[in-house]
């Protein structure tokens, strides 16, 4: 029966789309920061794969003030722990871009916006 048996290697291989990545990356950031301030856009993630590596770019909303440092880097730090345990893929940058702070104001006079949206950009 030994004969019978594949070798791991000639088994083939496991692929995980470019936009499955994206999902639990986006999942991820959303787990960092807890919750989404009022009137916040859930993150959004794009990636680039090559072959067991990701970069990975994440687009998101914060509440201001804020310590927006730290909260960038728990969401690389989240992103990256993530995708390295449920793709098996090394993590080598997470780009994090804050697409808008929202403050206080933001949040409570919804009619107050300016022809840019809500929001500080």
């Amino acid at each position: 029966m030994a004969a019978d048996r594949i070798e791991p290697a000639d088994r083939g291989a496991t692929t995980i789309a470019d936009r499955v990545v994206a999902k639990i990356a986006a999942r991820a950031a959303r787990e960092a920061l807890g919750s989404l301030p009022e009137g916040g856009d859930p993150p959004r993630a794009s990636v680039l794969v090559r072959r067991d590596s990701a970069r990975v770019h994440v687009t998101l909303d914060l509440g201001y003030p804020s310590d927006i440092g730290a909260q960038c880097g728990a969401v690389r730090g989240r992103v990256s722990r993530r995708v390295r345990q449920l793709a098996g893929m090394t993590v080598p940058e997470v780009a994090v871009r804050v697409e808008r702070l929202l403050t206080p104001y933001d949040r409570n006079d919804q009619g107050g916006r300016d022809g840019r949206g809500r929001g500080l950009r």
